[in-house]
């Protein structure tokens, strides 16, 4: 176990700066939405081909949360899958489709409000007859209420909106009540995996999850959050924080079996 300091980073004096991140590229001009989204949902207008796959196709991969869930995330996938993920606000989507495509015995549910965001996923779904997605335009919280207990083998965040204001810390989607949403649909020895290239969000994050019961953080040396996992799809974001110099930390929780 490494301990918090290692990383020497503080949270309350690291500087961070507003950008574009993969899992809240469109909320600028932010206003109070539901749950833990906050921003604005539509960008640029989408062309006739990305509209048509948002009133054509999304029906057929998404489900409502307003209902009852079903006892086994699995039953949402057909072929059927052996187990279920959830990557929360996918951006452009490059990560999740490479893992659909990588893992087709698994079943993905991506989480994003961000309507060109869905689009673009849509476009690469058809393109390449991806049949282990599904997505759901809405809020990762209201997910987390609506999924059964255990029901999750992992749950990708990756590059979410940092919220450096501190005024607006309460706008990340790390908080208490959200990784103890996370405990409860994660499967025993399940993982939560963040990536961020902001070390203040990187330190608020290890200092939620590290004070939840439920979790242990995973690494044992610096290597382990310095490099991106093995097979890691690097996203667009990701690419343009290298360029810029900017290093990412890539921390992996392990949910406690035999936490309650």
């Amino acid at each position: 176990m490494v301990c918090v300091s290692a990383l020497s980073i503080d949270p309350m004096t690291t500087p961070a700066h507003d950008r574009n991140h993969d899992a809240d590229a469109g909320a600028i001009a932010p206003t109070h939405g539901q749950g833990s989204f906050f921003g604005r949902r539509k960008g640029h207008r989408l062309r006739s081909h990305q509209a048509d796959l948002i009133g054509r196709l999304l029906p057929q991969l998404t489900f409502d949360l307003g209902g009852r869930s079903p006892s086994d995330l699995r039953a949402l996938f057909d072929p059927p899958v052996e187990d279920v993920r959830l990557e929360i606000g996918f951006g452009g989507g490059e990560h999740l489709i490479a893992e659909a495509c990588a893992f087709p015995n698994v079943g993905f549910i991506g989480c994003e409000p961000y309507v060109n965001g869905m689009a673009k996923i849509l476009a690469q779904i058809e393109a390449r007859g991806i049949c282990n997605i599904r997505l759901i335009a809405s809020d990762a919280a209201e997910l987390l209420a609506w999924a059964p207990p255990g029901s999750l083998r992992r749950v990708d965040l990756i590059h979410p909106d940092p919220w450096p204001k501190r005024r607006h810390w309460k706008r990340r989607f790390v908080q208490d009540a959200t990784v103890a949403g996370l405990a409860r649909v994660l499967k025993g020895d399940g993982e939560f995996r963040f990536v961020s290239d902001i070390d203040d969000y990187c330190a608020w994050a290890l200092s939620h999850l590290l004070r939840s019961p439920q979790f242990v953080w995973t690494a044992e040396r610096a290597q382990d959050w310095r490099a991106p996992w093995p097979d890691y799809t690097m996203t667009r974001y990701g690419r343009k924080a290298e360029r810029e110099g900017r290093r990412a930390a890539y921390l992996l929780f392990r949910r406690r079996v035999d936490a309650a």
